[in-house]
């Protein structure tokens, strides 16, 4: 075990419930508060805070910019949540973080694992001195650890919708509360399009108080010229655009990253049109990820109503058979989720046991089946159901691994994808 590992075990998942920044704040203050050394973009949102990260990220980096991006959670490996112009951390630095955070944290507080990240990936990129960081919330906005910052160069809001109710409330107007936390005094703020007109009218007042200008996209200025799960073509203004990742919601991060980029470009980060086209053509692991063309594969990591709907919503336009490996969590509305997505397959193989918060298989095989989808309950794990299901599937087929980013970051880097397909190929020779 590393000792960065050994150094988060020491702390609980979530850490103690706070009802102000404080904890954080003192962490960071005992480490010499390296964040007051950077510059940052702040994204928060239900859906669509890791695309428009990449993106961003992606940007800045071809831009020549030293570009730090912290997100959440990992997809492959705890170490990319932290990285440098797509670089992501070494072990051999978490662990001489690891040991700086022992030697000068605080002993009595009961800081979060997300905290203890939080501090490690500021302090990488204050050492590495970034030109800027992207940091992606990790959980609603005011009260967020990541929020401890200073009023960043732009912020970023990318939906609403009900996700985290128990934390962060059980309407959608109370979660734009929560998110609105993140808008500084003076800091320009991004709007995405198609945001609830209750929760804008909150954003917009939180925006004025702080005397900060809002952009939102103008959709009467957006021509979608295709829309696939294969990534998308459209008019922005007057220019064209493409988007590699699949489904009518990148086109709307899209947008919102190139209202951003001209914020930033007014902050003196200068970004060509070039750097803009290379952002948006970033792929962001388990995001309506293409696997394989024939058979067709895809990954996807959406796991509240919001991102179930926009993978459905792509699914649907992809005329052919399609079979479903899905698992979710728990503690997820599940309810909503799988009256959703039961009309986006033909079948659906129910997986449990992929992480400890997974439902079990039966309970939401059930919750699919009530809603008339053709749902069973998979006796095997996650891995040996998608084998299963890639040794049986035809060309003309399509396959989709969804329900959870947790149950998508076992198939992400695509091993046993490969594995599979390569086995059904020597069966069908």
């Amino acid at each position: 075990m590393q000792e960065y590992e050994i150094l988060l075990n020491k702390y609980s998942r979530l850490g103690k419930k706070v009802n102000d920044l404080t904890r954080i704040g003192t962490l960071l203050e005992a480490l010499g508060s390296p964040q007051n050394e950077l510059k940052f973009i702040h994204i928060a949102g239900t859906n669509g805070k890791g695309s428009c990260a990449q993106m961003l990220s992606d940007a800045l980096a071809c831009a020549g910019y030293k570009t730090g991006l912290f997100t959440s959670p990992y997809i492959l490996k705890y170490n990319d949540r932290i990285r440098i112009n797509n670089e992501e951390i070494s072990d051999d630095k978490l662990n001489i973080l690891a040991r700086w955070i022992e030697q000068n944290a605080p002993t009595s507080l009961p800081f979060s694992q997300f905290e203890i990240t939080q501090a490690m990936a500021f302090e990488h990129f204050r050492r590495e001195e970034c030109d800027i960081v992207v940091l992606e919330a990790g959980l609603g906005g005011r009260l967020d650890s990541t929020n401890v910052i200073d009023a960043p160069l732009v912020s970023i809001i990318t939906s609403i919708s009900l996700d985290h109710t128990a934390i962060l409330g059980d309407t959608i107007e109370q979660i734009a509360e929560q998110k609105a936390g993140i808008i500084k005094q003076g800091s320009p703020v991004v709007l995405a399009m198609g945001i609830d007109k209750d929760c804008t009218e909150i954003f917009s007042y939180h925006a004025n108080k702080c005397g900060s200008k809002l952009a939102t996209p103008d959709e009467n200025a957006l021509k979608v010229k295709s829309c696939t799960a294969f990534g998308s073509e459209f008019e922005y203004k007057g220019e064209n655009y493409s988007v590699k990742m699949g489904g009518f919601h990148q086109i709307k991060n899209a947008l919102t990253v190139i209202e951003a980029a001209k914020i930033l470009t007014n902050e003196g980060f200068l970004l060509t049109r070039k750097d803009i086209d290379r952002g948006l053509n970033a792929q962001v692991l388990g995001h309506i990820q293409l696997m394989n063309d024939k058979p067709l594969i895809i990954l996807d990591g959406g796991h509240n109503p919001e991102g179930i709907e926009a993978l459905t919503k792509t699914l649907e336009k992809i005329p052919c058979k399609k079979r479903a490996v899905i698992g979710m969590l728990s503690d997820k509305d599940v309810d909503k989720a799988s009256a959703c997505i039961s009309r986006a397959a033909d079948s659906f193989i129910c997986v449990g046991g992929f992480y400890p918060r997974a439902m079990d298989a039966d309970e939401l095989a059930k919750k699919l089946t009530l809603h008339g989808a053709n749902a069973v309950a998979s006796e095997l794990d996650a891995c040996k159901a998608v084998r299963q299901e890639i040794l049986a599937l035809s060309d003309d087929e399509a396959l989709v691994i969804c329900g959870s980013l947790f149950l998508a970051s076992i198939f992400a880097d695509g091993i046993i994808i490969n594995k599979a397909l390569k086995e059904r190929d020597e069966q069908n020779e």
